[in-house]
């Protein structure tokens, strides 16, 4: 007995001497991430959605970082900037790329990175508006968006200003409100020069005023904890961009002056016909198809003005304007062959009226077809939607077209499938090229009344030299 008590106190002292082990679990490391999400606004110099893709400086420049750090871009646009601030809080996305301005109030919240560009700062009113010289003198108030880099600086100019106050709409967007400055419904906001730029060739009544602030640099937002990484990275694409010449390319791109078309003025068309449509006729003719040749040589002239080597700020090219992907899937080699390019044109043309529904009248076809060829099919079927459930016609054009502008209003893109479209600029588009085919076909019309009035000449006088033959042919 005592043998066994010696033994098992042996063993409990023992036991008490080794080492407990505990395993710990093993923790492996987070996966290395696959995608970039980039939070966004809707806008022609942010992102945007066409008939031939993606585009946006912010864009671009999104797809060229995502590129650099090897991930798949994720665009995620969204409804106004307080929706980004809490998305970019919550680790929804890693960077805020949609046109924001640096701003104190900003630097207070989040990480900024490097300066894209930069731009002024000016109030906008509408033409005929008398020219607003003093801030503290403007006949109405200012209307800026909430949480807009314009609320900071009004906020600035109060305290040498203190009788200046404006209002501030959570629900509308800067291009919203230069929409309301057209329209005579509020009497002045503020825009970025970029923006401004942009928007008075679709708003030519726009009238830039008083410049509040100069060459503010707009840039990307990072999260304040946790981007240590992201930060470096960005920092070194930056340089290496700059360097590169990327940003001046995308300036030049988006921000570039482009002469803004007079839609009222035809005589220069009447001229482009006479000096340029007879290089070009015969080809719209053989690769027209279905569609009326003269519609697709005025859709031609709204794009280039029949310039071979014409090229808009977002980088479509040649007679018809197609983007790289479009020519890629229309088979053209060289956008810039006047021949390749119109064949591309037609064929692509006359795929979006082979995918129209079949309730889509024969008659109205072709507006819905060329409204896609400006924004795409998609925006044109959520135009369509929309005019549905306001109890309108979706295959009429003249009710689409009446709606397709609402594309570019939040409460209703957001609805959408495809989101946010320049549908007041579809609009225009169609309107001009059907004006264009208008005078095409007037013009043609004349040509045949100035043959058939030659041909009566003819005929007339050869009937009198018919006439005069057989007198004279007669004995006196």
């Amino acid at each position: 007995m005592k043998r066994l008590l010696l033994a098992l106190c042996c063993i409990t002292l023992l036991a008490s001497c080794q080492k407990v082990v505990v395993e710990q679990e093993k923790t492996s490391p987070p996966p290395e991430p696959t995608e970039l999400k980039v939070g966004t606004l809707y806008g022609p110099q942010i992102y945007f959605t066409s008939g031939q893709g993606d585009s946006g400086y912010d864009f671009e420049m999104a797809q060229r970082f995502a590129e650099y750090l090897e991930l798949d871009l994720i665009m995620k646009p969204f409804a106004n900037i307080s929706e980004l601030y809490t998305a970019l809080r919550k680790g929804e996305i890693d960077i805020i790329a949609a046109g924001l301005a640096d701003t104190p109030a900003r630097r207070e919240q989040f990480r900024l990175g490097p300066p894209l560009y930069r731009v002024n700062q000016i109030l906008v009113y509408r033409q005929g508006t008398p020219i607003p010289k003093d801030i503290n003198h403007l006949k109405g108030e200012i209307t800026v968006t909430t949480d807009s880099s314009f609320v900071d600086t009004l906020t600035e100019l109060q305290k040498s200003n203190p009788d200046l106050v404006w209002n501030q709409e959570k629900d509308k967007d800067a291009e919203e409100l230069l929409t309301m400055i057209a329209a005579g419904d509020i009497p002045y906001t503020i825009a970025d020069s970029t923006s401004f730029d942009i928007n008075r060739r679709f708003m030519p009544e726009l009238r830039e005023g008083l410049v509040l602030k100069r060459k503010q640099p707009v840039v990307w937002l990072l999260p304040p904890n946790n981007s240590d990484k992201l930060m470096s990275e960005l920092l070194a694409f930056w340089h290496t961009e700059k360097r590169n010449g990327t940003l001046a390319h995308l300036n030049e791109k988006y921000f570039a002056h482009v002469e803004r078309f007079d839609y009222v003025d035809t005589r220069a068309f009447i001229r482009a016909i006479d000096n340029k449509l007879p290089k070009y006729q015969a080809i719209f003719e053989k690769y027209a198809g279905d569609i009326d040749w003269r519609k697709l040589a005025a859709t031609a002239y709204q794009e280039s003005h029949w310039n071979p080597n014409a090229r808009s700020p977002t980088g479509v090219r040649g007679l018809m304007m197609l983007t790289l992907p479009t020519a890629k899937q229309v088979g053209i080699a060289n956008r810039l062959d006047p021949y390749q390019s119109i064949k591309g044109g037609a064929k692509y043309l006359n795929s979006m009226l082979e995918r129209l529904p079949a309730s889509i009248p024969e008659s109205q076809r072709m507006w819905f077809a060329l409204a896609s060829y400006n924004i795409g099919l998609g925006h044109v079927e959520d135009a369509r939607k929309l005019a549905q459930s306001q109890g309108l016609n979706p295959s009429a054009w003249r009710d689409v077209k009446s709606v397709l502008p609402l594309l570019q209003k939040r409460k209703h893109y957001k609805k959408t499938r495809y989101g946010y479209a320049r549908g007041n600029e579809a609009v225009h588009y169609v309107d001009n090229i059907r004006r264009y085919y208008d005078t095409l076909v007037w013009i043609d019309n004349q040509n045949m009344l100035l043959e058939l009035k030659k041909e009566n000449i003819q005929t007339a006088e050869a009937k009198e030299s018919e006439e005069a033959k057989a007198e004279t042919a007669q004995p006196q």
